[in-house]
């Protein structure tokens, strides 16, 4: 009668062993995927952050410029594969809340677009100037 029992534990024993390495491949397969989107995240955000300096650099420069004048500058940044557009538009019958009107003040709009997995993206940032600001 020990024999049968025995055969018995030993047949179990395999049958723990598959169900184990079972348990152990579905945990490695999550933790893989896991690995891969965190790794897909952090490429996402490092080009987001990359795009959002040469966008504030481009703001920066158009917003420097000692004379505006309304017009449109495109330019592509070379091995970035950016492109960047700048229009500056004069802002007319722009009022105060009293009712004055607002001279020389100028929109300023930056755009960047790129190419990225197979995608046009675009991102714009906005602002407005005085345009005398930098004149003495």
């Amino acid at each position: 009668m020990k024999t049968p029992n025995r055969q018995l534990r030993s047949g179990f024993l395999l049958l723990e062993m598959v169900l184990a390495l079972a348990i152990f491949a579905a945990a490695t397969t999550g933790f893989v995927v896991a690995l891969h989107r965190m790794a897909e995240a952090a490429s996402l955000s490092q080009s987001e952050t990359r795009v959002t300096r040469i966008l504030e650099s481009a703001m920066n420069e158009a917003m420097s410029l000692p004379m505006l004048e309304p017009g449109e500058n495109r330019y592509e940044i070379e091995g970035e594969k950016i492109e960047i557009w700048t229009v500056i538009e004069l802002m007319e019958d722009l009022e105060t809340e009293e009712g004055s009107i607002l001279k020389e003040m100028y929109r300023i709009e930056v755009t960047a677009r790129w190419y990225e997995n197979g995608v046009w993206e675009e991102r714009k940032a906005e602002t407005w100037r005085y345009g005398l600001m930098y004149q003495s």
